[in-house]
């Protein structure tokens, strides 16, 4: 048998065993891995470096499918060169708890880089992952010495090129200079709906030429020799990205649906089967066929593998030796370990030096850390200076300085969280990036994926509340704090003073499995005084007050919610009304409550950081916070009250949000809209029957 017929069986088998699975599931995307199987036998056996038996070598190339409904295509490569994914996975394609899910989902399958399926996301990670890749190595790398060297590869398709997120993170990374990333576009021209011309006519390698992309184009995508060498010229661009346009026909090799929308998301249905496996000399039987020697032929890539990862492991033996201290930061760095002593002594907020905005403490409290934890690097979307990201002793990052710690992400916030994704998959960074809390609705797909994938980038979002007063309501977040606390696995801080911002960056820096979303004050608010008596009015404490609870912020914020201040006086300990509330309000809370002791009415103040947090702690400690004998309960916050019923029961009641703010200084907002100390006192006394 010639090379050319090898090579052939080869690429048949990855899609026959696409079609199998697809039809067997009688669910998925054949079309795709059909028409996509030759472009990654290219990739996968002649130009990308990686080990199938470990699929975590830091400085392995970086593969992305960005379109993921054609996720056979991805786990027939990872089956066939030699990962830890048998044939009985691919014949459980879509099922219950199986391996191969009907998209690519991280965590799930050894070799999957990122979860994909929403489209445009996957090559906006890739984006991510070079950045990062051009980072590490221009803070670790030493002449000779080159131990972070590798690519980033996405197959990308026609969906991928159309959503808006793309061209954020395309853009970017134009501007960027990233010339280790690759994207292989498969030019295909059909849709769901039909043909591409119904909705899509742009020259896309022009686009991608303006945005300072190398673009090459290869018509056919099937010629094994045109695809290599135009990923080896790929290769050799160094100060910019490339994308090679391949002409390719989806689900190639069927008589009837190659080239139509039918080949995109459904079964060919078992007569059609049979009549591709003809038309491509394939045996109609045994289902899941790998041809002998073409299973020989894909695991050489397992020793090829080990070689290359060796081969690393020697050249950073000999980069240890004449670095140490470089290779220890850096091994700690990819383990995902923090530095010994890296939260302590972090920056105090005494009471009594002056009143600070929670965005302001984020931003002293990221430039002490930025200092201990190495792989802290963040920005914000045009907004450094109102987020309060910059560390002042970092430059830029910048083309031509990939080992700046700062970076400006321009006004592009969906591609900013899709790339922090990138970076957190990358590994050796914790990244984090700032913008107005309104805004984290255009953040949302990719909160939502980082979420799912349990990884850890931090999201500093200012402008919290409708206290940022002058901006109106386009910029006052409303239901933004409901929206976040209903995705599953993420964790929503919102600090009442600068000393519990600080412990916000600690909990938020020890999570490693989902991220966490800070939300910030524009307005300044007092430091609280949790040594002495609770005053946030400034107004003496009243008779038979309470001192505060005494809990230091790293004692009370980490549990989610903690008795901030007590009123004393009362038999069995317990209050007649608790007033729970979060970020700003808290201020309110306790000056209504010494306003409520001057009635002899005692209340309880609970500041309630997080509703994650707290929900985390043992049941006893959540009785000790709000005793299910009290049930005169107030919660205040400046947003929907959707969701708070949890906390004030049914006997409770919300100081809250139904309607969206207003344009005018913020005291005004706070006052027309509610949010007073005298309101507090007056739902309050109606909870109690006190008149």
């Amino acid at each position: 048998m010639s090379e050319h017929d090898l090579e052939q069986r080869c690429i048949n088998t990855i899609r026959m065993l696409a079609v199998d699975a697809v039809q067997q599931a009688n669910s998925g995307h054949p079309g795709l891995p059909m028409e996509a199987a030759p472009i990654a036998y290219v990739l996968w056996t002649r130009l990308m470096r990686y080990n199938p038996k470990n699929p975590d070598w830091p400085n392995r190339d970086r593969f992305v499918l960005s379109g993921g409904h054609g996720s056979m295509l991805l786990y027939a490569m990872l089956h066939l060169t030699g990962y830890e994914l048998s044939l009985d996975e691919i014949r459980n394609f879509r099922q219950w708890e199986s391996q191969t899910p009907g998209h690519p989902e991280y965590g799930d399958t050894p070799g999957v880089e990122t979860t994909t399926g929403p489209l445009g996301q996957g090559i906006a990670n890739a984006v991510g992952m070079a950045m990062a890749e051009a980072h590490l190595a221009a803070r670790y790398n030493r002449p000779g010495h080159e131990i972070v060297d590798h690519h980033t590869y996405v197959i990308a398709s026609d969906g991928d090129m159309m959503e808006g997120v793309a061209s954020e993170a395309c853009s970017l990374a134009g501007h960027l200079g990233l010339g280790k990333l690759i994207v292989l576009y498969l030019d295909n021209s059909i849709t769901i709906d039909g043909g591409t011309d119904l909705a899509f006519s742009e020259n896309t390698g022009l686009r991608f030429d303006a945005y300072g992309w190398h673009v090459q184009r290869v018509m056919d995508g099937n010629d094994l020799a045109r695809v290599e060498a135009a990923v080896e010229m790929a290769c050799s661009e160094t100060d910019r990205p490339s994308i090679i346009l391949c002409r390719t026909v989806i689900g190639y090799g069927s008589p009837n649906k190659a080239g139509t929308s039918r080949a995109h998301g459904e079964p060919l249905g078992e007569e059609e089967v049979e009549l591709t496996k003809q038309h491509l000399g394939w045996p109609l039987e045994p289902k899941f066929m790998v041809p002998e020697d073409v299973g020989d032929f894909f695991l050489q890539m397992v020793p090829y593998g080990k070689g290359w990862e060796l081969a690393w492991r020697q050249a950073f033996d000999a980069y240890a030796a004449t670095f140490p201290d470089l290779a220890e930061t850096w091994q700690r760095a990819v383990d995902g370990e923090l530095p010994a002593g890296w939260d302590e002594n972090l920056p105090t907020f005494p009471p009594g030096q002056g009143d600070m905005a929670t965005r302001q403490a984020s931003g002293v409290t990221i430039n002490a850390l930025s200092q201990r934890v190495p792989g802290l690097l963040g920005g914000s979307a045009d907004l450094a200076g109102s987020n309060n990201t910059m560390v002042e002793a970092e430059t830029n990052y910048a083309a031509g300085n990939y080992e700046g710690r700062n970076l400006h992400f321009g006004v592009r916030e969906h591609a900013m969280a899709s790339a922090l994704n990138g970076m957190a998959l990358h590994g050796g960074l914790r990244p984090y990036a700032g913008t107005f809390l309104v805004f984290s609705d255009y953040m949302r797909p990719a909160i939502r994926l980082a979420a799912l994938m349990g990884i850890a980038p931090v999201y500093v979002f200012t402008h919290d509340s409708v206290g940022l007063g002058e901006d109106g309501p386009t910029h006052q977040p409303i239901e933004h704090y409901m929206a976040l606390r209903a995705i599953p696995n993420l964790t929503l801080i919102r600090p009442a003073d600068a000393a519990e911002t600080a412990e916000a960056w600690v909990a938020a820096l020890r999570r490693t499995d989902g991220p966490v979303a800070l939300a910030l004050t524009r307005q300044k608010l007092p430091v609280l005084d949790r040594d002495g008596p609770a005053s946030a009015s400034g107004l003496a404490p009243a008779d038979g007050l309470a001192a505060t609870s005494g809990l230091a912020p790293a004692d009370g914020l980490h549990r989610g919610a903690y008795v901030l201040a007590d009123s004393g006086g009362v038999a069995d300990g317990l209050p007649d009304v608790i007033l729970i509330a979060s970020g700003s309000e808290v201020h309110l809370a306790l000056e209504a409550r010494e306003k409520l002791a001057r009635e002899d009415v005692a209340a309880r103040v609970v500041s309630m950081p997080s509703w994650e947090l707290f929900e985390a702690q043992s049941e006893e400690y959540r009785e000790s916070v709000l005793p299910a004998s009290v049930t005169a309960r107030l919660a205040i916050e400046p947003g929907v009250t959707l969701g708070w019923e949890r906390y004030v029961g049914t006997r409770g009641d919300v100081i809250g949000l139904e309607r969206f703010g207003a344009s005018a200084p913020y005291e005004v907002v706070f006052e027309h809209l509610g949010f007073t100390a005298e309101n507090i006192v007056g739902r309050a006394k109606a909870l109690v029957g006190a008149t």
